[in-house]
């Protein structure tokens, strides 16, 4: 069971409607400042560690220093448990700008973990979740650097949010982080959203006919 703060995931009916899930979100947001982030949780995400994945061969430099861990957020009301181990998030009908969202997975004093397990999830190009399949939701396995990379697009944003990407992390041996990442170009939209933290930001830039985002995760000890 996964710990939450704010929400109740198991207990909101799953064909929940955005208005009733931003309800929820005004609703907490009148509570004590804790739900604004939420805890990491000791229990497993109930993926199987089997070792590090294939090498993906990104080069990624690790950051110079490290932060004391990145920090936590909620899950919201639309995270699905065991999603389809996948690089590729695409559809066959996506309409969206194609992102590339990678990154490293460490450890608080800035080692690799690899084999720790990502899940990532958001919304689509009219700001609705999958909350009945696996559209735009998927986990896989850091490599032996530490390194992921999911082939997606740029969520968009939906009323009382700023478009964001929600991540759950975990190693072998750490509790799981659950955050959200937030994108740097879109400062009016950021700004209005009470949930955004600039430390949760990626490193944004623009390849071809893609977009690059970049974020490092750094897990608290165990």
């Amino acid at each position: 069971m996964q710990a939450r703060i704010g929400y109740s995931d198991r207990a909101m009916n799953r064909s929940v409607t955005r208005r009733l899930a931003l309800t929820g979100l005004a609703a907490a947001g009148g509570a004590a400042a804790a739900p604004l982030v939420a805890r990491t949780g000791w229990a497993s995400l109930g993926y199987t560690f089997k070792g590090p994945a294939a090498d993906r061969g990104l080069g990624l430099a690790p950051p110079a220093a490290c932060t004391a861990g990145t920090r936590s957020s909620t899950a919201g009301p639309f995270y699905t448990p065991l999603t389809p181990r996948r690089a590729t998030l695409r559809e066959p009908d996506t309409r969206g700008e194609s992102l590339i969202f990678e990154g490293l997975v460490l450890s608080h004093d800035c080692r690799p973990l690899a084999g720790a397990v990502i899940d990532i999830w958001h919304c689509d190009e009219d700001g609705r979740y999958d909350n009945r399949g696996f559209r735009y939701r998927g986990h896989q396995f850091t490599d032996a650097a530490g390194a992921f990379r999911f082939e997606t697009v740029r969520p968009v944003r939906y009323s009382g949010r700023t478009p964001h990407i929600h991540v759950k992390v975990q190693g072998e041996a750490t509790p799981v982080l659950t955050t959200q990442v937030y994108f740097p170009d879109l400062v009016e939209a950021n700004a209005n959203d009470w949930i955004f933290r600039d430390d949760l930001v990626m490193r944004l830039d623009r390849a071809d006919d893609a977009w690059r985002g970049r974020f490092d995760f750094v897990l608290p000890p165990a």
